[in-house]
């Protein structure tokens, strides 16, 4: 029973619990503090208009976010960051290479990259799980030295195979030699922006991008639409996503009425939103959410718990890895089908090289650990990660006189993020193990 000696007691306790919890916040969340700060200072340094810095993060969230939003399943059941996505992306830049060629343009091009990717990156994905599963513990290195490996042969087939062994008669797209595909692959006329659909719909042109205010009124219409379905659907069962809706929604407007305010409204007439693709990563969203209120997504998450419980507990271990490793594997060929048809051109040997350390170092901005990562955090990344590589050469530029020293910076922080953040695994770890053995 409480005295009133004992309430002063209390209270030092709140507040010592209170002070811990402050500082656990601050320990876990450090690196996306570091980068909000970073960010902030870049964009006040550099001295950039606000409104071509939107127009620049909305084109690199589009289609950076899908390639990040990959990685996410293989962290659940417990395979760490799946550094193997590049694999993915190599399948999905082959077909994007083949279906230029056979000439088939727009979204009816996009779609059967899509569908012939899928059965390639799921085989891709099997081996890689099975390689995995015998080198459990050691996935994010294992995957590292696959993805060099896999380059080699990529480049074994796109520059001495096709064009010989596998025909390919394309003036554009091969060498003068006859063999071997060019270093650069221009998607203009084809499949460039063949998922944004720049296009007439009804004989209205750009229906699918459209500006940002009419993607306002678009976004508020869905917001009230998603708490309807939520509050009467599923009766408050599902994550309170349209909450999330609300604040971009309510962010948005707060941005247009700051351009109404400083009479920069036009500028806010360039910003055009590509809605097929955010409509694409909203239903991955949907998806990671749902998939983890399965049978099989909660064997991955009790599988990246614990395996031997999960083993004792009657879950085949195994099994639930490769598919793990499937599923992300085929995220990651769409997704980079997603990237470069919004890029418009890319390097043939080259462009899927960084997008494993570039989607890995995005998700880690966001706050994701190598064990656990969600849909807010990844997008949180994205933003962060490209925010910082749209301000860093400006801020270099400003203040020593060269853009070139704000390029080298962010490629450190790419690489320097992953060395903190596992680093700092490590460290708790070794905390847990103490801690467990009393010591």
């Amino acid at each position: 029973m409480l005295t009133q000696n004992s309430l002063p007691e209390v209270e030092e306790h709140k507040r010592l619990t209170n002070k811990e919890a402050a500082i656990q916040f601050l320990t876990n969340n450090m690196v996306t503090i570091m980068f909000v700060v970073l960010v902030l200072a870049g964009f006040l340094v550099a001295g950039m208009n606000p409104f071509l810095f939107i127009l620049d993060i909305v084109a690199r969230m589009s289609r950076n976010s899908f390639l990040v939003l990959s990685l996410i399943i293989p962290v659940v059941a417990g395979m760490g960051l799946n550094f193997s996505i590049v694999l993915g992306a190599m399948a999905g830049q082959a077909l994007l290479i083949f279906v230029t060629h056979w000439g088939i343009t727009g979204l009816p091009g996009i779609l059967l990259c899509i569908v012939l990717v899928t059965p390639l990156s799921m085989f891709l994905g099997y081996l890689t799980g099975k390689l995995f599963n015998k080198a459990k513990g050691q996935e994010m290195i294992a995957g590292l030295i696959l993805a060099f490996f896999a380059q080699g042969i990529y480049e074994l087939i796109f520059l001495q195979l096709v064009g010989g062994i596998i025909p390919m008669d394309n003036r554009v797209l091969i060498m003068s030699s006859g063999i071997g595909v060019r270093t650069t692959v221009d998607l203009t006329g084809g499949l460039k922006y063949g998922l944004d659909w720049p296009g007439q719909i009804w004989g209205m042109p750009n229906l699918l991008r459209p500006t940002f205010p009419w993607t306002l009124i678009v976004g508020v219409i869905a917001v009230i639409v998603g708490f309807l379905v939520y509050r009467f659907v599923f009766k408050g069962r599902m994550p309170s996503l349209p909450s999330i809706g609300a604040g971009l929604v309510a962010a948005g407007l707060i941005v247009y009425w700051s351009a109404i305010q400083i009479q920069q409204e036009t500028m806010m007439m360039m910003v055009r939103i590509p809605l097929l693709t955010w409509i694409v990563i909203l239903t991955l969203c949907l998806f990671i959410v749902f998939f983890s209120r399965t049978k099989l997504g909660q064997d991955m998450r009790s599988v990246g718990q614990d395996r031997h419980v999960a083993a004792v507990s009657g879950i085949q271990v195994d099994r639930v890895r490769v598919i793990a490793i499937m599923m992300s594997m085929v995220m990651a060929s769409w997704g980079h089908i997603i990237f470069l048809q919004n890029m418009g051109a890319f390097s043939t040997y080259g462009s899927h090289e960084q997008i494993g350390l570039y989607s890995v170092a995005a998700l880690l901005i966001g706050g994701a650990t190598v064990s656990k990562a969600t849909i807010s955090q990844a997008l949180l990344g994205v933003f962060l990660f490209h925010a910082l590589f749209i301000v860093s050469p400006s801020a270099g530029r400003q203040l020593f006189g060269d853009a070139q020293v704000g390029e080298y910076f962010r490629v450190f922080v790419a690489y320097g993020v992953i060395g903190i953040t596992l680093a700092l695994h490590a460290w708790k770890k070794l905390l847990q193990r103490k801690d467990q053995l009393g010591v």
